[in-house]
Formats: structure tokens, sequence, C-alpha cells
């Protein structure tokens, strides 16, 4: 089977890939033909997360990991990865800009004979020079952020003036 996959990056303007990939190839496959697609040179670290219809981001799906206990998910064939009740990741390049881009699976379909996959079938829009400043969203309040409460501050526990630590 070929699955035709949108590639949409989050940025204001439309750009976006329609890729076709046969279901049996691995997610590092899909990986480097987002790669090629958008431009980019594949040397960065990258991987997949788990979303849903709402493209809030959930598990990851690691395609190299340094730690043995977690798995690499690099040779998992994509159609282990999508099903009928679930047809979206998001796929983040380079950590340090943090290219976020959300994958859909659009389409199954039968293959063409003669033709090569993975295949780049539609594009549209320019990929910006530089990555989009991410807003998180959502305040966070610094003192229940550390932990700190009413009550620690009622025993004295949050005044480090008097501390001789240092």
């Amino acid at each position: 089977m070929i699955y035709r996959i949108r590639v949409i990056l989050d940025v204001e303007e439309d750009v976006l890939r329609d890729l076709e990939i046969e279901s049996d190839s691995s997610l590092e496959v899909l990986h480097d033909s987002i790669c090629q697609a958008f431009g980019f040179l594949g040397n960065e670290m990258a991987s997949f997360y788990e979303t849903n219809d709402r493209w809030e981001q959930g598990d990851e799906i690691p395609l190299l990991t340094m730690d043995p206990e977690i798995p690499s998910h690099a040779d998992s064939p994509l159609e282990t990865l999508f099903s009928a009740d679930n047809h979206k990741l998001i796929y983040v390049y380079d950590f340090f800009n943090l290219w976020t881009f959300f994958v859909e699976l659009m389409e199954v379909g039968e293959p063409t004979p003669e033709k090569a996959y993975p295949s780049l079938i539609y594009a549209q829009g320019e990929v910006p020079e530089e990555a989009p400043e991410k807003s998180f969203e959502g305040e966070i309040d610094e003192e229940d952020a550390l932990g700190f409460d009413e009550d620690m501050e009622e025993d004295g526990l949050s005044d480090y003036d008097d501390s001789s630590f240092y």
C-alpha cells in the first residue's frame, strides 16, 4: 500500500508538502523524505510525537535514543504507527530551532507500477530562512512552579537571607 501524507510546517504562511511513501517504509525513511522535501540537510536531531485531533503533543516516538531502556523507532514501519484511529503525528526537526511539522495520513492507495517511492507529489510555499519563534501557552505561577506554598512562607522556609549555606 501507498500512504499519501501531508506535512505542514508550523508557520504563518502555508508551507506544505504532500508525499507518497510505501506503508512498510520505516519511520527513518519518512524523516529523510520530510527533510528532503523541505530542503533540510537531515543532520540535526529529530523526533516524532503522538498527537490527537487537536494536535496536542503526546508521547515521543524517538528515531534515536541514548538510553538502552528506551527503544528507537527508526526501523518501525509506518503501518505500525498509522491506523484508522491514529492518522496524525507531530515531527520536530532540530531541537535547538524546533522546526515543527504536522504530519497527517490523508489517503491510502495502490502503488503505481514503475514509480519510485518515496515521492514528493505536491509542494506549496517557501520555507523561511529561520524557524519561527515558539510561544508557549499558559501562565506559570513561579511560586507554584518551584513548589512553594503559603504554608512554607508561614514557617519561614522561603526566607533564605538567614541561611548559612553560601
